[in-house]
């Protein structure tokens, strides 16, 4: 089995798992580098609506008024005090931010950080944000697409010009660019349809599965990104996939940190690059990271060298 496959650890930046103490969660960040994981994952939404159960897939895990911290800020925190880890998100609602913001603030952290961010990026599904924001909803895939092209071309050219829908500028420098060649990596996350798959051949580097998405149409779907990645002359080998396990309980219904380990032999094979699942289904709060990391980083070790 492969050996260059990574562990990824989604953590809980909203609700009630740090109890409130952000700061701590820098904390957090420091447990996971310590304990070698290779990569960690926080989520987004600017503001939030009362009409939380528009959520699709399940029950909406906090109610409106909780705190949700941007995950920029946080990542660029954790930055600070590790040397190793991956910092991503996933998902940023990418089409809330000026292309040209989210292109100085992106290569900012990607600098401080040096060169470890990894941008998971959607849509979103909450109508409101967009209302907020002063955004057309229905122009939310448009303006996905057109931000995440700008900052292509802000993060590698200088100066850099780009002609869209909904972004436009023109000799433009934006410095510091980020220390990955390239820009930093864009992980599109969804559903696998035309707009998607366009998107993930344009801009992309990786991509996030919808939630929900088994294994098997998982590989299915990243056997068609590799095809569609290879007729555009990019190189199909270099993508990268976010690849949730499948969560497995015990006897007593308490989620399984082993048995739920074990698949990752199955989602590797169909093509993740990074195998991920969340902390917080396995810690009560913060207190408890460094022993799940380590026990983490050890079952993952065990699968991926077949022991």
């Amino acid at each position: 089995m492969t050996t260059d496959v990574q562990l990824s650890i989604g953590l809980p930046n909203f609700g009630a798992w740090p109890a409130g103490d952000w700061r701590g969660f820098v904390d957090v960040g420091r447990a996971a580098d310590d304990a070698g994981i290779d990569r960690i994952v926080l989520v987004d939404h600017v503001v939030m609506g009362p009409n939380t159960q528009n959520y699709t897939w399940g029950r909406f895990p906090t109610p409106p008024e909780a705190a949700w911290p941007e995950p920029l800020t946080l990542l660029a925190a954790i930055a600070a005090v590790t040397s190793n880890v991956r910092l991503a998100t996933g998902i940023l609602v990418a089409p809330l931010r000026s292309a040209t913001l989210l292109a100085k603030t992106a290569a900012t952290l990607d600098q401080i950080s040096r060169g470890r961010l990894e941008l998971g990026v959607a849509t979103g599904w909450q109508r409101e944000e967009y209302d907020a924001a002063g955004l057309d909803w229905d122009a939310r895939g448009r303006l996905l697409t057109d931000t995440l092209a700008a900052c292509k071309a802000l993060w590698t050219n200088l100066p850099a010009s780009f002609a869209s829908e909904t972004v436009n500028f023109t000799d433009v420098y934006c410095a510091p660019q980020p220390v990955q060649a390239g820009g930093v990596p864009l992980w599109i996350g969804g559903t696998l349809n035309k707009r998607n798959l366009d998107r993930i051949v344009r801009s992309g580097d990786g991509w996030i599965p919808i939630m929900g998405l088994s294994t098997a149409d998982m590989g299915r779907d990243v056997v068609r990104i590799r095809e569609a990645l290879a007729a555009a002359g990019r190189d199909p080998r270099a993508l990268r996939v976010q690849g949730p396990l499948p969560m497995i309980k015990d006897d007593a219904g308490r989620f399984d940190l082993a048995r739920t380990m074990a698949g990752a032999s199955e989602v590797i094979a169909a093509g993740a690059t990074a195998v991920h699942l969340p902390i917080q289904v396995f810690c009560t709060g913060p207190r408890d990271a460094p022993a799940f990391f380590a026990e983490a980083r050890k079952l993952f070790d065990r699968v991926v060298s077949g022991g």
